[in-house]
């Protein structure tokens, strides 16, 4: 069991007041906070490394080039990949999304088919569509039953030898549903065709085997999980990636330069052009030696207990609908009152310290499905607290009475 009062010293920022009150941050979908270790390396590396890296004999850069690949190995092992060139760092996951889309440019012909499912975040659809706007490819849509859960037998029907692609996320944002991915790699590869995972919500609460998995790719940020912003993963089969073209030109991911040919360095290189964000590469790392010293076991008990007990109290209040009941489910709890629009409620609890997220969350095709404008998502962490519901719970029903 954690100590979640000793974990939470660990994060400077929830000890401030926000409004004059404590803060309960409850937007750990958007972003989780980071702990000191990681704010602390951050500036260690800009004080005593900074240099650029892979191009220099001087000492500096030497440092941050071997700081950086010990980080590439440490997400290695904590994904379980293959090879450590099967790493590449990206500035996140819509920019590791993109790169695979841009990629498969190459390899589509008119009439070939992209499966989608209908609960993904719109770095997961719209990457997509323009893919197929350039190909002439199709877009299909794995649709989803009103608990929130993909309809498998559908998604079954839909798979045909046709299908080049399928892209899906591990855990969806809006809903917190997670989804059966190993089924639907298997299926996948059954019909001859690739598979990406969007882990960016997964990664939070679980550690991904992408072995185990078998995925071909899998994607990530680092924010999401007590990192710094601006730098992610693209995890890719050896095979698919020196299969797909580079995604940009520039310095680094060459072999050889000249004015009539260009050769293209091996991977991970090929697909990491110019000047990278070195601190945060190396920095990623330092969060993933905290998020695993913590234990992702130790991650999941707790935020099951916040879910259990924040759906319980939510549904305490009168007129108040969950939007997501799937029976395998993270600790996202999406859902508005009846009569209240859910921008009016974030803006009323914020003055009392709560932040949550209030919208569509980039899916809107969920809130199209629902029939909804958006919703109230509150999404907890590992150092949540059940008091902290308590009080998110009190302030609904102050912010409710004043709405009503």
């Amino acid at each position: 069991m954690l100590d979640v009062n000793k974990i939470r010293a660990d994060f400077p920022i929830l000890s401030q007041k926000v409004n004059g009150k404590a803060l309960v941050y409850f937007d750990n979908g958007a972003t989780s906070q980071k702990p000191q270790v990681v704010i602390d390396a951050i500036s260690k590396y800009y004080q005593e490394i900074n240099a650029n890296i892979h191009r220099g004999v001087h000492t500096l850069s030497q440092l941050a080039t071997d700081a950086y690949e010990i980080s590439r190995g440490k997400l290695q092992n904590h994904i379980n990949a293959k090879f450590p060139h099967e790493v590449l760092f990206t500035s996140g996951t819509t920019h590791g999304i993109n790169l695979v889309a841009n990629g498969f440019a190459s390899i589509l012909k008119p009439g070939d088919e992209i499966l989608v499912s209908a609960m993904e975040h719109h770095s997961n659809i719209v990457p997509w569509q323009m893919l197929c706007e350039k190909t002439g490819a199709i877009l299909r849509v794995i649709p989803m039953n009103l608990n929130g859960e993909l309809i498998m037998s559908e998604y079954d029907k839909l798979l045909s030898d046709k299908t080049k692609i399928v892209t899906v996320n591990h855990i969806s944002n809006a809903l917190g549903t997670v989804n059966p991915i190993k089924y639907m790699i298997d299926k996948a590869h059954e019909a001859g065709a690739a598979i990406l995972i969007d882990g960016a919500q997964a990664v939070p609460h679980l550690k991904p085997d992408v072995q185990e998995l078998n995925c071909d790719f899998y994607v990530f940020s680092g924010h999401k999980i007590c990192g710094p912003t601006g730098v992610g993963i693209l995890y890719g089969k050896e095979a698919w990636l020196n299969k797909l073209p580079p995604y940009q030109g520039g310095g680094e991911m060459i072999k050889e330069v000249t004015f009539e040919k260009t050769t293209y360095a091996e991977l991970p290189h090929k697909f990491e052009a110019g000047t990278p964000n070195i601190a945060g590469g190396i920095v990623l790392g330092t969060a993933v030696d905290y998020m695993n010293q913590v234990g992702f076991d130790n991650i999941q008990q707790q935020e099951l207990e916040l879910l259990e007990y924040g759906t319980k109290r939510l549904l305490e209040i009168e007129g108040l609908k969950i939007f997501g009941t799937a029976a395998a489910k993270t600790s996202v709890i999406s859902f508005n009152i009846e009569g209240i629009h859910p921008y009016d409620i974030g803006t009323i609890i914020d003055k009392l310290g709560i932040a949550v997220r209030t919208g569509h969350h980039c899916a809107q095709p969920i809130m199209d499905f629902f029939k909804i404008p958006g919703t109230i998502r509150a999404s907890f962490a590992f150092y949540n607290t059940t008091e902290e519901i308590d009080v998110m719970v009190e302030a609904i029903k102050k912010a409710k009475v004043m709405l009503s």
